[in-house]
């Protein structure tokens, strides 16, 4: 997810219209992200990199989520995972640790890349997992992997079947790909509630038995899924705001202090209207028909 030109994340409201929307709607600037790529260094817009910087997983899962989606999986000893928007590296160390799996795994963050490194060298698992900066996008294994994930981040391939196409280059014949999505959990009943949870429209997501059936149509059977809850999507959401608070007491005459400080203010009511009672967000397990 590099930054680009775009230092500060400015360009990124003028682009989406408020600080808010570019908060967790990573699908709605993938455009600007594929426009700046080659620009500059790779890098996520500063605003994840604050917010997020004390996050282990970047998504609504939670430790146990993880565990039960690994053993769900019946993950053997030795498979190999291809993680593609890795983050901070919290899923394959894990599962290195847990189920003895090795892998790789590829983020466009600097400093989620090397969380990703140390929490592989506390968890003993060094070894058998590496971490990448880089773009996720159109990366392919030198080596079939027995699971191809990409854990929330579908803006790699434009979407959600060219995601499902980029992974599927590096699986082996009957292996496992993972796709983590968002799904209403009830309809919004306007537009303008779809906004509030950070959508641009309704259209955007599907409800989740829709979004099931939109895998068969693309040819593959979902074989197993996990679903992040409520209390899920509070860890995600929540604890980007005591981040926040401490940011703006450390970093006061910052230039970012001011467009922060608008976002802890709006984001708690935000959350707790919008997305906590309308988005759903799950990992499905694919194989291929």
């Amino acid at each position: 997810m590099p930054r680009g030109s775009c230092r500060t994340v400015s360009a990124y409201i003028d682009a989406y219209g408020s600080a808010e929307h570019c908060l967790v709607g990573f699908n709605r600037i993938y455009t600007l992200f594929t426009a700046v790529r080659r620009l500059s260094a790779l890098d996520i817009p500063r605003i994840f990199t604050i917010t997020e910087s004390a996050h282990r997983i970047h998504n609504p899962f939670t430790p146990d989520k993880f565990a039960t989606l690994g053993a769900a999986l019946r993950l053997e000893t030795g498979t190999r995972v291809l993680d593609l928007g890795s983050g901070s590296g919290e899923m394959l160390c894990t599962w290195a640790r847990d189920y003895g799996i090795t892998g790789t795994g590829i983020d466009m963050s600097p400093l989620f890349t090397e969380q990703a490194k140390r929490r592989a060298e506390e968890l003993g698992v060094a070894d058998k997992v590496k971490f990448i900066h880089g773009d996720a996008a159109g990366y392919v294994a030198d080596e079939r992997v027995g699971v191809a994930a990409c854990v929330g981040a579908t803006w790699i391939g434009e979407g959600v079947a060219g995601t499902i196409e980029l992974l599927a280059r590096s699986l082996r014949t009957g292996g496992i790909i993972l796709i983590g999505e968002p799904y209403w959990r009830q309809l919004p009943p306007t537009e303008a509630v779809a906004r509030g949870c950070l959508a641009e429209s309704i259209a955007d997501f599907l409800l989740l038995p829709e979004l099931i059936a939109s895998f068969g149509r693309l040819g593959y059977d979902v074989v197993e899924m996990v679903l992040a809850n409520q209390d899920g999507w509070d860890r995600y959401e929540a604890a980007k705001w005591i981040t926040m608070r401490r940011w703006l007491e450390a970093n006061p005459d910052d230039d970012f202090a001011k467009e922060l400080r608008a976002q802890l203010t709006t984001e708690p009511v935000r959350h707790a209207t919008y997305t906590r009672e309308y988005l759903g967000w799950g990992v499905f397990a694919l194989m291929k028909r």
